[in-house]
């Protein structure tokens, strides 16, 4: 059960934006010798991305880190804003949030490390995966029982979509 201020944070919750290595993977990169890169995405995050922006979650990645993976995971997700780029994270919120038409209090924000605390302390949702850091976990509104790369995405996508009244609906459509 969500305390119920949390409830009420999420359920005003518009868009769904996420760090990537560490919170939609488990922060490990394999580079081999001149070979792309590679990365491991849980499946589960990803569907939970999809019942997200199927039920009016717009959801956008925000990497400070350049990945042709993660572009090729976002591509196939059809994620809405993908941003990778080294400025400031803050900063490609807040143009995230004028092109989708949103608040910061409209946000959540799903971070794991030093580089995503200006987001977090801006972020009307605040979320840090179970294994992040402290900084990060202690600009947590909710701390995950998943760590990044494991579920912690899916854990949070549920507790939006529950908050909203929407869980339900979607899991008795599947279980017909």
């Amino acid at each position: 059960m969500v305390h119920p201020p949390l409830a009420e944070r999420l359920a005003g919750i518009r868009l769904l934006l996420l760090d990537v290595d560490g919170v939609l993977t488990d922060a490990t990169v394999q580079i081999t010798g001149g070979a792309p890169e590679s990365k491991t995405f849980h499946i589960r995050d990803g569907l939970g991305l999809v019942l997200a922006r199927k039920h009016g979650i717009k959801v956008g990645w925000i990497s400070a880190r350049p990945s042709a993976a993660t572009t090729a995971r976002a591509e196939e997700l059809k994620i809405d804003f993908v941003y990778q780029d080294k400025e400031p994270k803050h900063l490609a919120v807040e143009r995230i949030a004028k092109t989708a038409g949103v608040t910061w209090d409209q946000i959540c924000y799903v971070g794991d490390d030093i580089v995503d605390l200006g987001c977090l302390k801006r972020a009307g949702m605040a979320v840090a995966p179970g294994d992040a850091t402290p900084e990060a976990r202690d600009l947590a509104h909710y701390v995950t029982l998943a760590n990044g790369g494991r579920g912690a995405v899916r854990e949070v996508v549920e507790l939006i979509l529950k908050a909203q009244n929407k869980w339900d609906a979607i899991v008795a459509e599947y279980a017909q």
